[in-house]
């Protein structure tokens, strides 16, 4: 498994950055906070998902080139 992408690394983050909104706007009654951080976490595993795809696609690329080689 190589590293992750930038895609991979901007979805997690927002993934995080979703959940703290949630929580704070639970926690402090703010259904808007809550629902905006409900949407960057999707927003996060999208293209978190994206990221993955996109690496996994590459590594296979790179594979393939390496078997033609040999």
């Amino acid at each position: 498994m190589g590293l992750p992408n930038r895609d991979e690394l901007e979805g997690k983050f927002d993934q995080v950055k979703g959940g703290i909104k949630e929580k704070v706007g639970r926690a402090i009654n703010d259904r808007d906070l809550e629902d905006e951080g409900t949407a960057d976490r999707a927003s996060g595993d999208v293209q978190e998902g994206w990221g993955k795809a996109k690496r996994k696609v590459g590594e296979a690329v790179e594979d393939l080139g390496e078997a033609i080689k040999n």
